[in-house]
């Protein structure tokens, strides 16, 4: 890619309750690094500015949402990069329009069909999981989450600050955690490979959802996993740099797909 195959949309799917915002700065640090990404940043039914809006309970009603919303890739490969709950939108995606789709790179998500409840959610973030959903003060509760999907961005108020100004924009309805909730863990993918080439990354120090379910998704499909040593579940806000140069290897290796292997 980076030798000149053209310009190329990518489009980012945040996951569970989380919006664009959520990206902070890396969206316009993967496009300024990754030669010809045109980034797009997408709000799932629920979140963000569609926080009035009922979260679906299937990932493909919110998969056809997301897709009805950007309409046409305007000619250009359309590539997905999707975080956690966001990559099984994603790969819904690539398994009912993989024309659509030039590849994908997944991170730090699971599927129910190979992984059980216990790595999916940490049985040990449980208690903070259900302490955030019922903080009342907004800035004790975005810190909660940050502790549980960052390895440092709790301790920097700054990114508490900014998403405490994102809820306030667009509050997160207590019916929508519970609704994305049960489309995430009642999620089926299909049995076959996804049909497009597929990079996953995963986290080694993810508290969240373990990172077994990253290399069962890879053994079972057969797909090329890269590991963070230490990162946490958003690990583009953890090191956007590695997350960034495993992506463009990737791209300079085709990209082919089928090799899996953890690293």
């Amino acid at each position: 890619m980076s030798e000149g195959p053209g310009p190329a949309e990518w489009v980012f799917l945040r996951g569970l309750v989380r919006e664009s915002a959520h990206w902070d700065g890396f969206p316009q640090t993967f496009a300024r690094a990754v030669p010809g990404a045109r980034v797009r940043t997408v709000d799932l039914p629920g979140n963000g500015r569609h926080w009035r809006l009922d979260s679906p309970l299937s990932i493909r009603e919110t998969m056809e949402f997301a897709r009805a919303e950007l309409g046409t890739s305007a000619g250009m490969p359309r590539y997905l990069l999707a975080l956690s709950l966001g990559a099984m939108v994603a790969l819904e995606w690539i398994a009912r329009h993989p024309r659509e789709i030039a590849g994908a790179v997944l991170i730090n998500t699971s599927l129910s069909s190979l992984s059980p409840l216990h790595r999916r959610l940490s049985w040990r973030a449980w208690p903070e999981v259900v302490g955030a959903l019922l903080t009342a003060d907004i800035a004790d509760r975005e810190r909660a989450i940050l502790r549980l999907t960052s390895r440092s961005a709790a301790d920097d108020p700054s990114r508490v600050q900014a998403r405490v100004d994102a809820y306030r924009e667009h509050p997160i309805r207590r019916a929508n955690v519970f609704r994305q909730l049960w489309a995430a863990a009642s999620y089926r993918p299909p049995a076959e490979a996804p049909a497009v080439p597929v990079l996953l990354l995963g986290s080694r120090g993810d508290r969240l959802v373990g990172p077994e379910c990253s290399e069962a998704i890879a053994r079972h499909w057969g797909l090329p996993l890269k590991m963070h040593p230490d990162a946490g579940h958003d690990l583009p806000l953890d090191d956007p740099a590695w997350t960034i140069e495993a992506v463009l290897a990737w791209l300079e290796t085709g990209p082919q797909g089928r090799s899996a292997s953890c690293g």
